[in-house]
């Protein structure tokens, strides 16, 4: 009766993910291959006469080659926000984690609102536009690091359990100072989880559109997501080119997730072991 549940249970799971995910995958892809009357339709049907390449070169032509533009934006955006939310977060849970006195529940209740209080758009703007950074990639870097901290830190920390405090004692012991202990010792220790934050905060960070939107306007500093504003009017839509500028920004995310998958569960669950 066990087997006969679980059966069940499997194959309403993967029911739910076809249902969820590889229908909607598959509504892109094959619009993405069809001329504008056919895409216009909005079904399932396979195109009659495959365009799929043709719809590629219209996009990535689109307003001078915007798409380019848009992807090295993006990558730097990514991978500059990245870099500094793996040192920053790693440094405050390796401390949070170490340190047991008065301020620590303040902070590790700062932490926590970070994740639940809702970012504030208009004092944000008002704030940078004051020290000079709205409208540039820094600061919405710095919007992106201050966004994705709070969770990364709760990462590093609840990882940072599992190594022994040993280790810093015997690295001390040994003459390591505070940096050279953090970065030649505890820093590669954390790659698990450090992968983790790659690529859960890649995947947030390159397909984000409120952010770029709101901190970084105009069309020199356009990122893949507004993109999708070059193909969709408000009496016109462009249904192929826009489901093929989706599929084209949606490959590279779901490419590093799908290799970094089991990384991914390992370094979110590393840290459950012990409290």
């Amino acid at each position: 009766m066990r087997a006969v549940g679980k059966l069940g249970f499997e194959l309403a799971g993967i029911l739910f993910t076809v249902v969820a995910f590889w229908i909607p995958f598959y509504f892109i892809i094959v619009n993405a291959g069809k001329d504008v009357p056919e895409s216009s339709l909005l079904n399932l049907s396979l195109p009659s006469s495959f365009r799929f390449w043709e719809n590629v070169k219209t996009v990535v032509e689109a307003r001078d080659f915007m798409l380019i533009r848009a992807f090295f934006n993006s990558t730097v955006l990514t991978v500059v926000s990245i870099a500094i939310l793996i040192v920053l977060c790693a440094m405050a849970g390796y401390v949070l984690q170490r340190r047991t006195d008065r301020a620590t529940p303040v902070f590790n209740f700062l932490i926590l609102a970070g994740l639940i209080i809702p970012p504030a758009i208009v004092p944000t703007i008002w704030v940078m536009d004051g020290i000079g950074i709205f409208k540039t990639l820094f600061g919405l870097v710095l919007v992106e690091v201050a966004l994705g901290f709070p969770f990364a830190v709760l990462l590093y920390k609840g990882f940072m359990s599992v190594i022994p405090r040993e280790v810093d004692e015997a690295a001390v012991i040994d003459g390591c100072g505070g940096l050279r202990l953090f970065f030649g010792i505890i820093l590669p220790l954390l790659q698990p989880v450090t992968a983790t934050v790659i690529v859960l905060s890649a995947v947030t960070i390159f397909n984000d559109f409120t952010n770029p939107l709101y901190f970084l306007p105009g069309s020199d500093n356009v990122t893949v997501q507004l993109t999708l504003y070059n193909f969709q009017s408000q009496y016109v839509t462009q249904y192929n080119l826009l489901f093929t500028n989706i599929l084209l920004i949606t490959l590279p995310p779901f490419v590093l997730f799908l290799i970094f998958n089991k990384r991914i569960v390992s370094g979110m669950t590393a840290g459950s072991v012990k409290g």
